[in-house]
């Protein structure tokens, strides 16, 4: 069996709750990636993507140089344990039509598990469906 750590990428950048948004963002640009943990005293708490940058202060005409992540990020993200098997993590990623899951133990994030990751470790068709029922628009996936 195929597990989460075997694929996962261990060590990922992470913001806290305090950093102001415009940092955040622009460490996911550099970095080039659309979302990112958020860490208080090594815990995960949320995660910060670029919808909800957009969503949730954009669009809300408030100033990112004033704006804290935790004012605006994802809380209560769905995560996975390092030894969980690849085939729950695909599964969670198409439920609830995510990209990328933080890997949890102890609730200190150790890694992110991606569908980048998922394709090198996994069967390619079990990885296409995944990546098909996760590209759906919100109203066909509702439907199942």
């Amino acid at each position: 069996m195929t597990t989460v750590a075997d694929v996962m990428t261990p060590g990922v950048e992470s913001t806290s709750s305090t950093e102001v948004l415009c940092d955040a963002a622009r460490t996911m640009r550099e970095g080039d990636f659309g979302s990112m943990p958020v860490v208080d005293d090594g815990r995960l708490v949320g995660v910060l993507t670029d919808r909800d940058i957009v969503v949730r202060a954009v669009a809300e005409r408030r100033d990112p140089a004033g704006v804290r992540v935790g004012e605006v990020a994802s809380r209560e993200p769905v995560t996975v344990a390092p030894g969980d098997a690849l085939d729950d993590a695909m599964e969670l990623m198409a439920r609830h039509r995510v990209r990328r899951l933080p890997v949890v133990e102890g609730g200190r994030l150790v890694g992110v598990v991606s569908q980048a990751d998922i394709a090198l470790g996994a069967k390619e068709a079990k990885t296409g469906a995944v990546v098909e029922q996760i590209s759906q628009p919100t109203s066909v996936a509702r439907e199942r």
